[in-house]
């Protein structure tokens, strides 16, 4: 039974919209982060990477970074640049890329049932990464990049969306990669609750992506509730920024990967321990574009100037939800034995590349680095599904989400 309840968002003042949204923090290295702020100073990142507008020498994750973070937020909600709803709502998001739409619903999700497994994850966090995030929501009070749930179709929640986005957004902009973002207010106290009873009669609810935000929301609001001994379960803390997506609407993209060296070995050498894994057929190239895997239990992979195909050999495929995922099937048998990368997470031998950058690049680097790449099938839906149900974990990167969650449209206070 998931509890989905509606709230009282701070939202850039009207006309500000395109102005202030902004990519995800974690897009941006810390010199891109830093370019990007000098161009557009009134960009939501010049909060999600305060330390952008402070001095190099500072550390990203010093005390400063986060206090200055929360001022300038503060400021501009003081100075009308946000502002916020009146009483609780829903809010529609939909997202147009490609002449593809995804439409999801704005809400705050509980963290009970994220620590109750009613909300499922499908990927490990990092300790790190979860600090810096953490750090960050407990100066600001307030959570300000929204969690990417997915659920299965709802025709009640399906209903109330389909009426909604017949009448005029409250705004409409084109942001960064030529996304059109639209959004709309629910506000209407009987939609508000049907959606509300139908979220209740969904009993899981998976992570798409986001999972290091969701995992720091959910430990301040931990802490927030050691610091409040009396909490009732109704104060903010006890929920989390979320879109909630319709599986039918979302597309994984391709997670690549690409490794800086042969471990030593020849390409010749290299390939006759692939060929013992996969059978290997030259790759055919359509209109001079890179060829792409066409099914699962496909990989492309680019060696010394050339494309193939590798079809994983039948005996080394599985029905295990994680152990038959292309991914792991490629870490568990070349990247770990024949290449030596035992940890992705930790290796830096080995690069992930996001399906949405294309295959230029993973040539570029493979014959930068004199080293291979290899261009993946997208994880399925249904594979994460899977994995999350089974309470397994997915090997680290192997799913990508396009288009982007924008940071700064939407902020919950806590």
């Amino acid at each position: 039974m998931a509890d989905i309840r509606p709230f009282s968002a701070v939202r850039p003042a009207r006309g500000l919209e395109a102005e202030i949204a902004a990519l995800p923090y974690d897009v941006y290295s810390r010199s891109e982060a830093r370019e990007y702020v000098a161009a557009h100073p009134g960009s939501f990142l010049s909060i999600d990477r305060a330390e952008t507008t402070l001095p190099q020498e500072i550390d990203l994750y010093d005390d400063r970074v986060y206090q200055h973070a929360s001022e300038v937020l503060h400021d501009w909600i003081r100075e009308g640049r946000f502002v916020q709803d009146d009483r609780p709502c829903y809010y529609v998001y939909a997202q147009t890329m490609k002449g593809r739409t995804q439409t999801g619903i704005v809400a705050c999700a509980s963290i009970d049932d994220y620590e109750h497994n009613v909300i499922k994850k499908h990927e490990n966090t990092r300790a790190d990464k979860e600090k810096d995030r953490i750090c960050h929501v407990d100066a600001c009070s307030a959570q300000t990049g929204p969690i990417f749930l997915c659920y299965r179709p709802d025709a009640v929640i399906s209903g109330i969306v389909e009426k909604t986005v017949a009448r005029d957004p409250a705004c409409d902009f084109i942001s960064e990669g030529d996304v059109r973002n639209r959004v709309w207010v629910i506000d209407d106290v009987q939609d508000c609750g049907s959606i509300r009873a139908a979220f209740a009669a969904i009993d899981s609810i998976y992570i798409a992506d986001g999972h290091h935000r969701c995992a720091s929301a959910v430990r301040v609001g931990q802490l927030r509730r050691q610091q409040n001994p009396g909490f009732s379960g109704e104060e903010d803390f006890n929920y989390f920024l979320s879109v909630l997506f319709p599986e039918n609407e979302l597309k994984i993209m391709d997670y690549n990967r690409v490794v800086h060296d042969l471990n030593g070995l020849t390409p010749a050498a290299f390939m006759e321990k692939v060929t013992e894994i996969c059978e290997v057929l030259p790759a055919e190239h359509r209109d001079g574009a890179a060829p792409v895997p066409a099914a699962k239990g496909e990989i492309c992979m680019y060696l010394a100037g050339s494309w193939y195909l590798l079809r994983i050999r039948p005996e080394f495929r599985s029905e295990d939800p994680v152990a038959g995922l292309d991914v792991s099937i490629l870490q568990d048998r070349i990247l770990g034995p024949v290449l030596g990368i035992a940890d992705p997470k930790t290796d830096t031998r080995i690069e992930f590349v996001g399906g949405i950058r294309g295959t230029k690049e993973l040539e570029d680097k493979a014959d930068a680095f004199g080293g291979v790449s290899f261009l993946m099938h997208p994880t399925a839906l249904g594979e994460l599904f899977a994995v999350a149900d089974a309470g397994r974990l997915m090997p680290p990167k192997s799913t990508w989400f396009e288009p982007k969650l924008l940071s700064g449209l939407f902020i919950h206070l806590i």
